[in-house]
């Protein structure tokens, strides 16, 4: 089933989620904070809006994928959700803390908008061929509404609940583990260079055989050839997540001192002038570590 969807937020994620979503015969209104972002989806039919305010229809559906929890906040705005109103559902994809969700719920609430939580795992290219998943927390009857329209955006459609925090949790849980596993690999294949072995034979080896598992290939690969660009996820966003980790660890009383490591792995990436940089390029600090 079609429907009227406003669009929030072109980045490197929104935009090709916007795409696919125009592909399954959408109507879309999109904006975005910075300008200049849409021609792309104007080209495939989509309409830009000069405002969120303008983006929305009262009783339709908004899907945002914003960059942090302080961009959420500030485009859902009182104005934007009394035009929103009864009936009308906030598809949230961005990764922000648990927390923030269950706040914006409330606010929803209080003008009969549902908020949905719907992160999603999948950088640009995964996107783009639906082969990412999803997370979705909220609201039943709001959840099978936003069901329709994210379940041919992915592989798999994964559901935590009622309680609108969990998808975020579990999106947290899941980046935290990925930027652990970039770690091992980092360290793994450093040790191996040193050594006089290869990264790449190891690398060849691994994602054949223990670790068979895209996470380990695609995060592998670029890791294996110190290859840390073109950017799916920018290194300041990356680091946005972390603290977003020990954040909701603390709150739950949750210690977690690997997690601390990578923030700090993180941090001297930014000091060292990587932002421009993939957050795979928490790797250049283990090479860094051992003298290469």
């Amino acid at each position: 089933m079609s429907e009227k969807i406003a669009f929030i937020g072109l980045g490197t994620l929104g935009t090709p989620i916007a795409a696919n979503l125009i592909q399954d015969g959408h109507e879309l209104t999109v904006w975005n904070r910075t300008k200049g972002k849409a021609q792309s989806l104007l080209d495939q039919g989509a309409r830009e809006a000069d405002s969120p305010e303008e983006a929305v229809t009262p009783g339709g559906v908004v899907v945002s994928v914003l960059a942090d929890d302080a961009a959420v906040e500030a485009t859902f705005s009182k104005e934007v959700l009394e035009r929103l109103g009864k009936g009308s559902v906030h598809i949230s994809m961005s990764t922000i803390a648990p927390a923030t969700a269950r706040r914006l719920a409330k606010l929803h609430q209080q003008y009969g908008v549902a908020y949905i939580a719907a992160p999603i795992f999948a950088r640009p290219d995964a996107v783009s061929a639906r082969v990412g998943n999803l997370c979705l927390s909220g609201e039943a009857a709001a959840k099978e509404r936003a069901r329709t329209v994210v379940q041919p955006l992915v592989k798999g459609v994964f559901d935590f609940g009622e309680e609108v925090g969990a998808a975020n949790v579990v999106k947290l849980a899941g980046n935290y583990m990925i930027a652990a596993s970039m770690e091992m690999m980092a360290e793994a294949f450093t040790m191996a260079e040193k050594s006089g072995v290869a990264r790449q034979a190891i690398y060849d080896m691994f994602t054949q055989t223990l670790f068979a598992a895209p996470i380990f290939q695609n995060y592998g690969r670029m890791i294996a050839q110190n290859t840390y660009e073109p950017v799916g996820f920018k290194l300041p966003l990356g680091l946005k997540d972390l603290n977003l980790v020990l954040e909701t660890a603390s709150e739950v009383q949750s210690p977690m001192p690997l997690a601390s490591m990578l923030r700090d792995r993180l941090i001297s990436a930014r000091a060292k002038g990587r932002d421009h940089l993939d957050w795979t390029a928490l790797a250049q600090g283990v090479s860094d570590d051992a003298g290469l």
